[in-house]
């Protein structure tokens, strides 16, 4: 296949894929608000750029949490990689530690995380959880993450409930095909469910921070007044993420979103972003806002269904080729050499 965008992988994924697996991966919740937003907000950003700066050997690598990546672009926790591909994640986390970038493991991963980090020695992994009122069972899945050599903890706090996915309703998409399961979820000779928490709280999180020496990084906080919590709270990094528009409609754009939470954390930890990223213009634009990497999600997932492994490390490959590509039109050295006047409203 010829695609050469991440749009382009999108049409070739949507083309492999059956059309309820399709939705599941590119639908959001109710009227699918935020899940425009996020791509559409980007596009009324223009990155201004600088001349005659003479721009050396570039500079992309950052290090978070411990773990390096080559380029700010890590790859967002996503459910059952296994729909859109038999290796699931096994061959995304080939493609990651190839692309020399970080891959969070979702919890719920059709391939044990332990089976993740083995068949990529020496991937650089972070795993996603969501805290299960039962915090013995959460307890022993973050004792195997750790186990596996997962690095950080990215706990999801935006889900007391599952979002209203009217895509899957009318598909009738509500469990995994026979041969699948969420892989992590083992508990003896059973595969508990994934149980959103209303009752949830700041105090849940207290106690997994007393339970694991691995940094958390809070996914899923969009207001300022929950960052400045969060830091109180111990969390390592913030994720500044709407869950892709697959939780709460209409909640605003992240890249929106993103300046009131970096000026509330005041440099304080690292402040990451997720939703909506399509090209590398994109990364920049959340970096010079202050965000100190992005996540991509469902792109991976488009890359994985087209061509497998290697569609997974195309679509890295492209953004890396775009962030780079920017960043040297810009009139930039390096990734932390970007600051917010780089980004002015576009008018439409």
């Amino acid at each position: 296949m010829d695609a050469r965008t991440l749009r382009e992988f999108e049409a070739e994924a949507r083309a492999r894929l059956g059309p309820a697996h399709y939705d599941y991966f590119a639908g959001g919740a109710g009227d699918e608000v935020t899940v425009r937003a996020n791509e559409a907000a980007f596009a009324r950003l223009g990155l201004l750029p600088r001349v005659l700066r003479g721009v050396g050997k570039l500079q992309t690598d950052v290090t978070l949490l411990g773990s390096r990546a080559a380029m700010p672009v890590l790859v967002a926790p996503t459910a059952f990689h296994r729909l859109a591909h038999p290796e699931g994640e096994r061959a995304t986390a080939r493609a990651v530690a190839a692309a020399e970038t970080i891959m969070i493991v979702s919890m719920a991963s059709t391939v044990a995380v332990e089976d993740v980090a083995a068949a990529a020695p020496g991937a650089e992994l972070w795993f996603q959880l969501y805290i299960q009122p039962d915090e013995a069972f959460t307890g022993e899945i973050v004792r195997r993450a750790a186990a596996a050599g997962c690095k950080a903890l990215v706990v999801t706090v935006d889900s007391p409930a599952l979002g209203l996915r009217e895509r899957d309703l009318r598909n009738g998409f509500h469990d995994l095909p026979e041969h699948l399961c969420c892989e992590n979820l083992r508990d003896g000779d059973r595969v508990r469910p994934i149980v959103m928490a209303p009752e949830l709280s700041w105090e849940h999180l207290d106690r997994l921070r007393e339970t694991t020496s691995l940094p958390i990084v809070l996914k899923g906080v969009t207001h300022p007044a929950d960052a400045r919590l969060a830091l109180d709270h111990g969390a390592a990094a913030i994720m500044v993420s709407n869950h892709g528009g697959r939780q709460l409609d209409t909640v605003p754009a992240t890249i929106d979103l993103l300046p009131d939470v970096v000026a509330a954390v005041g440099g304080a930890v690292p402040v990451l972003l997720d939703g909506g990223v399509r090209r590398g213009t994109d990364v920049l634009k959340a970096l010079a806002l202050g965000a100190a990497a992005v996540a991509v999600g469902r792109p991976v997932i488009w890359g994985l269904a087209a061509e497998g492994e290697r569609g997974v490390a195309r679509v890295l490959g492209l953004l890396r080729a775009e962030v780079e590509h920017a960043l040297t039109l810009c009139g930039r050295t390096s990734i932390h050499d970007l600051d917010p006047g780089m980004v002015r409203p576009c008018r439409s």
